[in-house]
């Protein structure tokens, strides 16, 4: 600490290290109440409603692809706890006070976004897919526009967090989770609810981007082009 002739003192400036851990430690409490939210209280909150948590599993046999997209869901959620813990720990970890900043926000709003599409789910919420199951199909709120809106959000937030603590742990859980997500939305739930909802799932894919939205202009020309 310096102290200048006046009399005021001046506190030492932080190191590159001393700002990574306060960054890692930021992501890490916000992943954690993130991932408690969205699937501890989520489940018990549809338990409390429908005495069901909302729990499935993973599908599929160990190897098939339905089977790699929950355990690889499974990597990228412990990936993102990992990834602030290993900054912590010491593994280099690269720095960019602009970058981490955009990544705050970035992770704020698809945390945001994730509670808003699942609020939107109501009890049809669930984790995984029991093909003896028959739901509900959802079209409103964040679904009217995107028919994988909590998957996005998903997204969004782990791009987030790696862009806030960016080492080769969260690109790796990162990678996990969107290799996860085209797995589970291409294999599991989409022949899942064509064989369920038939000539109405077709209709509301028609009108909705799979990840993002689709113009109004790509409905007609190119149906999938964006998805």
């Amino acid at each position: 600490m310096r102290q200048l002739r006046s009399g005021v003192r001046l506190l030492p400036a932080r190191t590159p290290g001393e700002a990574m851990s306060g960054w890692a430690w930021t992501a890490l409490v916000l992943y954690l109440g993130w991932a408690g939210f969205a699937f501890g209280v989520r489940a018990v909150l549809r338990r409390r409603r429908t005495g069901d948590a909302g729990f499935r599993g993973i599908s599929g046999r160990p190897g098939d692809a339905s089977w790699w997209s929950g355990a690889l869901f499974v990597t990228a959620l412990l990936g993102g706890t990992a990834a602030p813990v290993a900054a912590l720990a010491g593994l280099p970890t690269a720095a960019h006070a602009a970058v981490q900043w955009t990544g705050l926000v970035v992770t704020l709003a698809g945390m945001a976004a994730t509670l808003a599409a699942q609020t939107d789910m109501g009890v049809s919420w669930r984790v995984g897919v029991d093909a003896a199951e028959r739901t509900t199909l959802v079209t409103g709120g964040l679904f009217a526009h995107v028919r994988n809106p909590v998957f996005t959000a998903m997204a969004a937030t782990a791009i987030g967090l790696a862009l806030m603590i960016p080492n080769w742990v969260s690109l790796l859980a990162l990678a996990c989770l969107i290799t996860a997500i085209q797995l589970q939305v291409r294999v599991v739930e989409e022949p899942y609810l064509k064989a369920v909802h038939g000539p109405a799932y077709a209709a509301y894919t028609a009108r909705t981007g799979r990840f993002l939205p689709r113009r109004s202009s790509q409905r007609t020309t190119h149906p999938d082009c964006c998805d």
